[in-house]
């Protein structure tokens, strides 16, 4: 199995978190142009964005499965046949991967190949966010509403969601792993169709300094 895979370092280092099958190769490329270059059973991009230059060349990549980073874009949004991966950082390197696609037929190719990656597929329908992404940016958003409120301190905030939750990062943490403009875009998206996503005035204030 060889897999063609697009990822910032810190997201290389999340892909092989959980070792990798003898059996599979990775090849490591640096833009997008590559990934359909490779003779490769399946590629992922894990720095995905809808663009016309990025899905040129993802388009060109047919009769294998092809994975992307998109927590946002439905794959009805991408408007291709992609397998969607929650590939926030901080998420990627956990033994589940949430995952969704649109036909049957990629189910089968989809556990096959992360679990030489060690990982058990979640399928979860095409929605905004999939789930654990909804849940802990809401966890970020109440928290921010806290710290404007001065319930307590960031450090604080963090150090009760951890001993209370048994969590591995607190809100901040996340906030500060994940990328705030990451949460900002899910959040605003989910408000859409759902007020009670509407991202924290100190949030908003926060994602742009």
């Amino acid at each position: 199995m060889r897999l063609a895979v697009w990822a910032n370092d810190e997201l290389k280092e999340e892909f092989i978190a959980c070792g990798i099958n003898e059996v599979c190769k990775i090849d490591w490329v640096k833009s997008a142009a590559e990934l359909d270059q490779i003779n490769a059973d399946a590629v992922f991009d894990l720095l995905f964005e809808i663009n016309g230059y990025e899905l040129s060349h993802l388009k060109k990549i047919s009769g294998r499965p092809v994975f992307v980073n998109s927590v946002c874009k439905t794959i009805e949004e991408i408007g291709m046949p992609f397998i969607r991966l929650n590939g926030w950082p901080g998420f990627l390197k956990r033994n589940i991967a949430e995952i969704s696609c649109r036909e049957e037929s990629q189910k089968k190719d989809a556990e096959h190949i992360l679990s030489l990656l060690n990982r058990t597929a979640e399928f979860i329908p095409d929605i905004k966010g999939f789930v654990s992404a909804r849940v802990v940016s809401m966890i970020i958003n109440e928290a921010y509403f806290a710290l404007d409120e001065n319930v307590s301190t960031k450090d604080e905030i963090d150090i009760a969601m951890k001993l209370g939750t048994n969590y591995p990062y607190g809100p901040f943490e996340w906030a500060k792993k994940i990328g705030l403009k990451n949460i900002v875009i899910l959040l605003a998206e989910l408000s859409k169709t759902e007020k009670k996503y509407e991202p924290a005035g100190f949030l908003l204030k926060e994602s742009k300094e």
